[in-house]
């Protein structure tokens, strides 16, 4: 098979068939990606909120919503590349989905070849953003922006994509409070600042990976009611 764009790219399947959610996490993590499944739109949109993704391939058929319904909501606040699954052959409704932004579209039955060749074909025709190349380091905790690296105590720490640009947002403006409307806005869109139980979720995790702790916090500080403060002595 070919190689992957992106190896370690993240994929995130939302589906309520859990055979084909099996195989697809099976046949594209052979590929290299890491993989995220959901079983309904609720739960999908929960991971990619809180985790984030780099693509996302979105069955129409959901038993607590319909796709259509989970593509407009995401597309308020992620510009991810989505191929839409569908049994249903209607050029119509191909169409719509089309302009509500998808950016392909399968119909089942489907071959994984050809998912596993639309995949790359979208990786490939994401624009790159460029990261400002700013650096952290203590002794303790380090973090390249550009280089998406983070370290604690010389051990590589494997973040989320939300975690990792929440940690950066931070880390940009250190020593300034970052309120949670920016936070929220810049994470998730400005459709989405009243969702801060996604925050709490997000920071708790961030946490928990970087050594930190709500009671005694030496890097990322709560301003009740305000936002958050990153403070350390690089």
């Amino acid at each position: 098979m070919p190689q992957t764009i992106y190896p370690n790219a993240s994929i995130l399947i939302i589906d309520d068939e859990p055979q084909i959610r099996k195989f697809l996490d099976i046949a594209l993590r052979a590929q290299g990606y890491q993989v995220h499944v959901a079983e309904n739109g609720m739960k999908g949109l929960e991971i990619l909120a809180t985790r984030g993704a780099d693509l996302l391939i979105l069955d129409l058929g959901l038993p607590d919503m319909e796709g259509q319904q989970v593509l407009t909501e995401m597309r308020q606040w992620s510009d991810i590349p989505v191929i839409v699954l569908s049994a249903r052959p209607d050029e119509n409704q191909k169409i719509k989905l089309l302009d509500a932004g998808a950016n392909d579209y399968v119909t089942k039955p489907f071959s994984i070849q050809e998912l596993c060749a639309r995949i790359r074909v979208m990786f490939r025709n994401k624009p790159q953003q460029s990261e400002q190349n700013i650096v952290f380091d203590d002794g303790q905790l380090s973090v390249d922006v550009a280089e998406h690296m983070v370290t604690f105590a010389q051990e590589e720490i494997v973040l989320t994509k939300k975690e990792f640009q929440l940690l950066a947002l931070l880390i940009r403006h250190q020593g300034k409070i970052v309120t949670q409307k920016q936070i929220m806005t810049e994470l998730w869109g400005i459709s989405h600042e009243e969702d801060t139980h996604y925050l709490r979720i997000l920071v708790k995790k961030l946490r928990t990976k970087i050594g930190d702790s709500a009671v005694t916090p030496k890097y990322i500080f709560t301003i009740a009611g305000v936002g958050l403060r990153f403070q350390g002595q690089s």
